[in-house]
């Protein structure tokens, strides 16, 4: 069943009727069309901060999605969601799995960095060093690996590479 949309914001509404056009036009199977209706209603119920809501869209999106660049979408959006709620290792496993189907998706890279980072600054406040450095070695790859594909954006990790001497192997 369509998830009505009660945001009023301009280009929430004008995503949703472009996605309900897009999905009555495209020569795609009944099962591809339903999966896209449940993606499109996940990304309607995680803007107006509906999650759970969200992940139950999302869950059935992934359930019928064949197409694996959709799939990592779909996975992508389901990270941001645990992310957004705390579940840091649970919001690493999808974004994991995102890159597995999509290896060219600089934004689950970057949240994958970010979220080292953070664990990283963590185990400094609790001076544990050595897992300290080990974390943000490991967000210092994946912003890397990020900042490769999409070379133009995030700035503040391409800053903090560069003031902590790890910016050499970028490129």
């Amino acid at each position: 069943m369509p998830k009505v949309q009660r945001n009023d914001n301009f280009i929430d509404k004008t995503f949703t009727i472009l996605a309900d056009v897009i999905l009555k036009v495209l020569p795609t199977s009944k099962s591809e069309k339903k999966a896209f209706a449940y993606y499109k209603d996940g990304m309607i119920a995680q803007s107006e901060g509906e999650y759970s809501t969200a992940l139950e869209y999302y869950y059935e999106a992934l359930n019928l999605e064949e197409d694996p660049y959709d799939r990592s979408y779909i996975l992508y959006n389901m990270g941001l969601i645990y992310s957004n709620n705390g579940e840091y290792m649970k919001a690493l496993e999808y974004y994991h799995q995102a890159l597995e189907f999509n290896s060219k998706l600089p934004q689950a890279l970057n949240n994958i960095a970010v979220i080292y980072h953070y664990q990283g600054t963590q185990a400094l406040n609790q001076t544990s060093l050595e897992l300290a450095s080990i974390m943000f070695n490991k967000a210092s790859d994946y912003w890397k690996k990020a900042i490769k594909l999409a070379p133009n954006n995030y700035i503040e990790a391409q800053n903090w590479l560069k003031m902590t001497n790890r910016i050499c192997a970028i490129y």
